[in-house]
């Protein structure tokens, strides 16, 4: 697949710096869900996952490291080129997660024995409510959900 390239400006909700895909840019990824690509931000390398933003685009969280070797910053427009990337990392697990799977040695290795996406999908779906006693109960779900030999978060919608 050829580079995807396209201008977007920086934009802030919250604590969170982001940056929101023109349409016509996401329509071009592989899927309305979420999608991991590598690429350049103001010529700076970058691998990240794209997330849905439920009206046929994706965005992205710009940390502060990406920042300033793109010397951007809020209201700032940048210069992107992404492609699609068949090959997701291992997302960074959220510590009550991780402390619950390494207390439950055999859904620990379950958890380790599915693929990658699939434990993006998994942190997703906890990170996606902010309510403690909600993301709690996630978990919960979850273990029990990997002892039942269930790979990803039944009926969640990725996009």
């Amino acid at each position: 697949m050829s580079n995807i390239n396209f201008e977007a400006q920086l934009f802030k909700i919250g604590s969170q710096i982001l940056l929101l895909l023109p349409k016509s840019a996401s329509a071009k990824l592989p899927s309305r869900g979420m999608a991991m690509v590598e690429g350049t931000i103001n010529g700076v390398s970058f691998q990240m996952p794209l997330e849905p933003d439920g009206r046929g685009s994706h965005w992205f969280k710009v940390n502060e490291a990406m920042r300033k070797a793109a010397k951007i910053d809020v209201g700032d427009t940048a210069q992107l080129s992404i492609t699609p990337s068949k090959i997701w990392p291992e997302p960074v697990i959220p510590e009550d997660l991780e402390k619950a799977l390494k207390s439950s040695p055999d859904e620990y290795t379950l958890w380790k024995n599915v693929t990658p996406i699939a434990r993006w999908d998994w942190i997703r779906w906890i990170s996606s409510t902010k309510n403690p006693e909600t993301r709690k109960k996630r978990i919960e779900v979850e273990l029990s959900k990997l002892k039942k030999g269930m790979k990803r978060p039944c009926c969640f919608n990725r996009s």
